[in-house]
């Protein structure tokens, strides 16, 4: 396989999943901010190069692919590994939710789609990560979960359910891959991007007077705390769930 030559930079390097748009963006803009040279992928190839074109395509590179496919996930690590000779940091920041609503009546075949792609994905990625560099170099990994996976969200319950299996999967491999990799989980409240548009469009302020903090989230919301859990500030913390809520959490306790 040929690697895509791009010139040497100082830093060192992200893989970024699902990041040709709103909070994978975020995160890959926050990190190239810092001086990463980072690895977006996502399902369309077009619009990754769009995203790698704002980011600075000098630092950033691109693989297109469905994240559950086990071929997609080989591929975007050996092409970081064969391009930068390191992947440092992992975000598994790709996910799906297809259906909304209870569990009494979910289609298994849709809940396995969702698992597929918010569990399992994580995953594969972390696995190739590990053996192609964290297991001898260290490094950290940062999984999206989402307050959904810390509490009932009957509207979007069997995303909810992936992301608290998300969850124990952050602690597990935290467990597992301590002393040299940290592994840490971001749960985000509503944030404002195409995926979760359902869950404000048309009512954004009124979804907004619900937070303490009174707005939704944005995407550097998010990638100000995965910068930070891959950083030498966080070196002390591995198998914690940051929940970013503007304080909807805090309403739990009212009326």
């Amino acid at each position: 396989m040929t690697s895509v030559e791009l010139p040497e930079l100082s830093g060192k390097v992200a893989l970024v999943t699902g990041a040709s748009r709103g909070i994978g963006y975020g995160i890959a803009e926050a990190l190239v901010a810092r001086g990463d040279r980072v690895c977006i992928t996502g399902r369309n190839e077009e619009t990754l190069k769009e995203a790698a074109e704002r980011l600075g395509s000098e630092r950033v590179m691109t693989v297109a692919g469905k994240a559950h496919d086990e071929g997609h996930q080989r591929e975007a690590v050996e092409r970081v590994m064969e391009t930068f000779g390191r992947i440092d940091y992992l975000v598994n920041n790709a996910g799906t939710n297809p259906v909304f609503g209870p569990l009494a009546d979910l289609d298994l075949n849709v809940a396995r789609k969702v698992f597929e792609t918010n569990v399992l994905s994580a995953l594969g990625f972390a696995q190739r990560t590990w053996h192609a560099w964290q297991k001898d170099n260290g490094g950290a990994i940062v999984n999206i979960a989402s307050i959904a996976g810390l509490a009932p969200s009957p509207f979007i319950a069997a995303y909810g359910v992936s992301k608290a299996a998300l969850v124990n999967l952050t602690q597990q491999l935290a467990h597992e891959f301590a002393p040299k990799v940290r592994v840490n989980a971001i749960a985000p409240a509503v944030v404002k991007t195409k995926f979760a548009a359902a869950l404000y469009e048309g009512r954004e302020e009124e979804a907004a007077a619900a937070y303490p903090l009174g707005r939704l989230g944005v995407p550097s919301d998010i990638g100000g705390a995965a910068a930070f859990l891959t950083s030498e500030q966080s070196d002390w913390i591995t198998g914690q769930t940051l929940v970013i809520d503007g304080g909807i959490f805090l309403n739990a306790g009212v009326g």
